[in-house]
């Protein structure tokens, strides 16, 4: 039973609680809302005292980066390494964990990749840039890094991207790699201005555990999916999300299905994934050309733009494709899955030849000229 005076201040307080029926105080309107705006002044506080610190941190690694370079400049690469341990075990003995020589050798790199300071941005953490510092090709790890910051990846998710060579799959989807592409990438990472921009070739799907040479069938495989919807959206990219499984498509009472739905917010359009187990086959562009038909017909809405099609197959045909999906009104590609990483070392000389060839054809053209 509540005391009299308290009874009367809860009845006279602005800020009142209110007892239920059952003897409990329960907070009225205005103190939830008080709450709500405490907690969001908390949080954000603790979001810019974290960045704040975060900030530091790096400048001060990168001062640390500075000297150890201008000590070791003029040594060989046997007295740096010495001088770069000795230094590692005298900062460990006195400030504790942090300063391994492997860490101390990331600094010296981290001034040397970022010489001007103002470069360096405090939305990223100290093992982000320890990841990135993996990336010898410039253009590559500043893709990486914008990357970073437009998609908010994790130190995790950022180190999948890197071992699956996202870089070098985006260029080689393009179809006809060329320096400016490597650039563009570069300078914005993956933009998404049209429908090619969202494919790549290959799709990697390491994360479903299941084994390149094992013969999986379709259901199976669209289960490893769901099951791992959240790594499939982050192999997918940036703005996706997932709609629905199994979508059914009714055309003259005859009902189909798209095995896998998702809509991307930044191009404002339905995705239809079809997944095949084999090659690509001449059929497969009919089939999702009439699903395309049918979501634009049926299910999109004024704002939406028109739907893109992905047939995802083990292998892909590429004469059979560019026969099948050339011409075609719809925006529907064919992109091969992989079920293990790449290997990117292949993929990055894969890359190289064909930027190679581009400066020869270029070369000739003007010489011609």
């Amino acid at each position: 039973m509540l005391s009299r005076y308290f009874q009367k201040y809860l009845s006279t307080s602005e800020y009142e609680y209110k007892q239920g029926k059952d003897g409990v105080l329960y907070m009225n309107e205005t103190t939830a809302d008080i709450v709500k705006e405490v907690k969001q002044i908390i949080e954000q506080t603790r979001k810019q005292v974290a960045l704040a610190v975060n900030n530091e941190l790096l400048i001060a690694y990168w001062h640390i980066g500075r000297l150890i370079a201008g000590q070791s400049s003029g040594l060989n690469n046997f007295t740096a390494r010495k001088f770069i341990l000795a230094l590692s075990k005298s900062l460990t003995d006195e400030f504790g964990r942090g300063f391994s020589r492997s860490n101390l050798f990331c600094m010296r790199n981290f001034y040397l990749n970022y010489p001007d300071v103002q470069t360096v941005s405090g939305q990223l953490s100290w093992s982000h840039y320890c990841e990135l510092l993996s990336v010898s090709d410039k253009e590559a790890r500043r893709f990486y890094e914008k990357e970073c910051l437009n998609s908010k990846w994790s130190v995790r998710e950022l180190s999948r991207q890197i071992d699956t060579a996202l870089f070098e799959r985006l260029l080689l989807s393009d179809g006809t790699p060329n320096k400016q592409k490597v650039l563009e990438l570069a300078r914005e990472g993956q933009a998404l201005h049209k429908a090619e921009d969202i494919v790549k070739d290959p799709y990697v799907l390491e994360f479903l555990g299941l084994q390149n040479h094992k013969v999986v069938k379709e259901s199976n495989l669209e289960k490893k999916l769901l099951e791992h919807i959240e790594d499939f959206l982050l192999e997918l990219g940036r703005g996706f999300m997932f709609v629905g499984s199994q979508q059914r498509v009714t055309i003259n009472n005859v009902h189909y299905a798209v095995d896998l739905v998702f809509y991307n917010k930044i191009l404002k359009a339905y995705v239809l994934i079809d997944l095949k187990m084999g090659k690509f086959k001449l059929e497969n562009a009919g089939q999702m050309n009439g699903y395309i038909n049918y979501y634009k017909t049926e299910i999109n809405s004024p704002d939406d733009n028109p739907p893109i099609g992905i047939i995802l197959c083990a292998n892909k045909d590429a004469i059979a494709a560019e026969f099948a999906l050339g011409g075609l009104e719809n925006h529907i590609f064919a992109s091969k899955y992989t079920l293990l990483i790449p290997d990117k070392d292949q993929l990055i000389k894969q890359v190289e030849y064909v930027l190679a060839q581009n400066e020869v054809d270029e070369t000739e053209c003007q010489s011609g000229a």
